[in-house]
C-alpha cells in the first residue's frame, strides 16, 4: 500500500502506511544508498526517524502528521514499524534507525569529505559531543555544532541559524532535540539550508558517551526499548506504556478495519 502522499522528492523511497502514518519502506542501505545517490538533489530536505512514540503523535495530531509526511524519508526507528509496514510492501523494510544512520555517514566512503553540524541538546553535552567526535572518528569534517535554546525560535532566529549553517557550508544537519520539537524546527528550515537535515534524538547523548547505546544483540531481536526502559526508568516508563500500547492498538485496529487512515 503505497502512500507517497506528499511527493516531495520524485525518486524516494516509496512510504507505506503504518498506523495511518507515511513511513519510509527502507531498510539501513537502501536509506544511505538514496542519501549518497542523491545528497546534492535532496539539500534543503528533511529525514524524519519515526518510532512508535513519534507515530503515535503523528496519527493524532493532524499537524504534526503532515511534517512527518513532508520528509523526503521518514526511517523505520523501531521493530513495530519495520514490522507493520513490510507487510504492505514489496521493497525491503527493516528497523532503521537515526542513530546508525548518522554514524553511517561518519565511516561510510560514500559519504566521505562531506561536511557535518550538529545542533542540540545541553552546552556541555555537544561539548563532549565535539570532544568525541575528535577521537573516535578523526577523519570526519566537523564544520560547527551549538546548543539548544530550550524554547521556540523566533522567525528571525530561524533565518540566523540557517544562514551560520549555510556559511559553515554543511552538507548534513543533525538535529538533537526531541520529538516533536526537532521535526518542526527542520519543517521551518526547509528549503533555507543548504543541507540535508536528520532529527536524532537523544543520539549526542550516545555519542558523547553520557547515554551507552543498547548492545547490538538486544537491537537484532527489537527489544533496545528494555535496556533503554532500564537506564532511565522515570523519564521512559509512562511513555512506554501509554504510546507503545496506544500503537499496538492502532495497528491492530487497523488490521481488522483493513485500512490506517486516522480517523
Amino acid at each position: 500500500m503505497c502512500m507517497n502522499e506528499q511527493n516531495i522528492f520524485p525518486d524516494a523511497p516509496e512510504k507505506v502506511n503504518v498506523i495511518g502514518v507515511p513511513v519510509s519502506a527502507v531498510t539501513l542501505e537502501t536509506a544511505l544508498r538514496f542519501a549518497a545517490e542523491n545528497l546534492d538533489q535532496i539539500r534543503g530536505m528533511y529525514i524524519c526517524a519515526a518510532n512508535a512514540h513519534t507515530t503515535v503523535m503523528a496519527r493524532e495530531n493532524a499537524a504534526y502528521r503532515a511534517v512527518q509526511a513532508g520528509a523526503v524519508m521518514a526511517l523505520p526507528d523501531g521493530m513495530p514499524l519495520a514490522c507493520v509496514g513490510r507487510k504492505k510492501t514489496d521493497k525491503p523494510m527493516k528497523k532503521a534507525t537515526g542513530t546508525h544512520f548518522m554514524q553511517s555517514t561518519f565511516t561510510d566512503p560514500r559519504f566521505a569529505g562531506r561536511k557535518h553540524y550538529f545542533y542540540g541538546t545541553e552546552p556541555e553535552t555537544i561539548a563532549l559531543v565535539a570532544q568525541r567526535l575528535a577521537v573516535d572518528y578523526p577523519r570526519l569534517q566537523v564544520c560547527g555544532y551549538e546548543p539548544s535554546v530550550f524554547r521556540e525560535l523566533s522567525d528571525g532566529e530561524v533565518e540566523e541559524l540557517a544562514g551560520r549553517i549555510n556559511e559553515a557550508g554543511a552538507d548534513f544537519l543533525w538535529v538533537a532535540l526531541g520529538a516533536p520539537r526537532q521535526e518542526l524546527l527542520m519543517h521551518r528550515l526547509q528549503g533555507k539550508v543548504n543541507c540535508v537535515m536528520t532529527g536524532v534524538g537523544g543520539a549526542f547523548n550516545i555519542l558523547a558517551g553520557t547515554v551507552k547505546d543498547a548492545p547490538m544483540w538486544l537491537q537484532n531481536i527489537g527489544m533496545e526499548w528494555l535496556y533503554r526502559l532500564c537506564m532511565e526508568p522515570r523519564r521512559l516508563f509512562w511513555r512506554y506504556v501509554t504510546t507503545n500500547t496506544r500503537f499496538i492498538g492502532y495497528a491492530l485496529r487497523d488490521a481488522w478495519k483493513g485500512g490506517g487512515n486516522p480517523e
